[in-house]
């Protein structure tokens, strides 16, 4: 892998804006048209019109990096990626949920349907499929991208590691760069350099996914990542499960980091082709860039403790790098 992975460092940082400040204080924050802190668990049935409400608590309890870029969206499209993000919950924890895949398949068609009944105006009488359906309606959305979501979430409910760091790519691609051409539609850009960023930048999202999932996955007995990159340092599933920290595992975890690393500096070499518009897709780089600079402070141990710590700055160096209008 390219040596470029030694090049990460930290930013410098400013003042925040209040209300992203808000919502590292307190886990939550006011934002328009929503009211305070009813929490959206499993399938309640929310006020008329506590769709958004529903959607937003959601995204914010199991999606809460999602929760701070979408603060950071412009206000006619804020509803809509929460509802997005939320569709991407209720599909990323099914995985998680089920002790028999056949459960999973059946909600997996679920969520099938019910985006062949979103683009038929007919949603399912469920708060996510909802707002949902008003998004696509506003937005006027790419119905392909919401299936590819659902088929590539469906197939990885095998519990198998990735073949490659291909295979990974291509499961991040579908889902993680997917999610990012939907926000893309929502801010009103279609442009192919634009695309060609998220397509990228999804391909780093869904690796470091993958890391920072890996030490909650070996308590399971489940390991992940690319078998080939494990094979080539002669580590096994089983240094993963136990926990070991030696050198030739996190030579593991360098490259496959460094492939991320290298997805960032590819979407960022043509920055100036991206229509500025498309910019606040992207901000989910500070999360990435902040998980793979803490990565290497640590030196590449996938379970050092830091790692698994919320980030308290990251509210600030989103609102900076809005201020900036770079990602």
């Amino acid at each position: 892998m390219a040596a470029a992975a030694m090049a990460w460092g930290g930013r410098r940082c400013g003042p925040c804006h209040r209300t992203l400040r808000a919502a590292a204080a307190r886990g939550g924050l006011p934002w328009p048209g929503l009211g305070g802190g009813r929490a959206a668990a499993g399938w309640s049935r929310p006020a008329p019109g506590g769709e958004v409400q529903y959607c937003a608590e959601l995204v914010r309890k199991r999606d809460y990096e999602g929760f701070l870029c979408s603060l950071l969206l412009p206000a006619e499209s804020r509803t809509s990626a929460f509802a997005l993000r939320a569709f991407n919950v209720e599909l990323a924890q099914i995985k998680d949920s089920i002790t028999q895949k056949t459960t999973g398949l059946m909600r997996m068609q679920f969520w099938r349907e019910a985006v062949e009944d979103i683009y038929c105006d007919n949603p399912p009488h469920q708060p996510v499929a909802t707002e949902l359906w008003r998004a696509v309606k506003r937005h006027n959305l790419t119905k392909m991208w919401f299936m590819k979501i659902i088929d590539e979430r469906e197939k990885n409910l095998d519990d198998r590691a990735y073949r490659n760091i291909q295979e990974l790519e291509t499961y991040a691609e579908n889902t993680q760069s997917a999610l990012l051409y939907l926000t893309l539609e929502m801010l009103g850009v279609r442009d192919i350099h634009a695309d060609h960023a998220a397509s990228h930048i999804g391909k780093a999202q869904g690796i470091v996914t993958c890391l920072r999932a890996t030490p909650y996955h070996s308590t399971r007995q489940k390991v992940f990542l690319p078998m080939d990159i494990c094979m080539l340092h002669g580590v096994s599933q089983e240094d993963f499960i136990r926990g070991k920290q030696e050198k030739n595992v996190r030579d593991v975890i360098y490259d496959i980091a460094s492939q991320a690393h290298i997805h960032l500096e590819h979407a960022r070499s043509f920055s100036k082709k991206v229509p500025v518009k498309a910019y606040p897709a992207f901000f989910c780089t500070v999360a990435l860039d902040d998980y793979l600079c803490n990565m290497r402070k640590v030196d590449f141990n996938i379970f050092h403790p830091s790692l698994q710590k919320k980030s308290t700055l990251l509210p600030l160096h989103l609102y900076i790098r809005s201020w900036k209008k770079t990602y």
